[in-house]
């Protein structure tokens, strides 16, 4: 029974404490990583900046202005034509 090695005999190796975590937090917080992720996904498919807004609006602006010129209106006269009744 020499060759046995006792438990005792044996060199303890203490494995260092783990930090206690609180699970429900942890999971909180993954799930806010998820949701930030889904955001930042969500602005660059459908999201446009305040620059492109306003240039967008600009530019609707003037091809408003451009049509509303050149709308010809049912009754009206020729414009070259002068007024009947003078």
């Amino acid at each position: 029974m020499g060759d046995v090695l006792a438990v005792d005999a044996l060199p303890r190796q203490v494995a260092p404490m783990g930090e206690i975590v609180n699970l429900r937090g942890v999971r909180r917080q993954r799930d806010r990583q998820a949701q930030a992720l889904a955001a930042a996904d969500n602005r660059s498919r459908h999201g446009r900046t305040r620059a492109e807004k306003a240039r967008d609006e600009t530019e609707a602006a003037r091809q408003r202005a451009i049509l509303d010129g050149a709308r010809i209106e049912p009754n009206a006269p020729p414009p070259d034509s002068e007024p009947s009744g003078a």
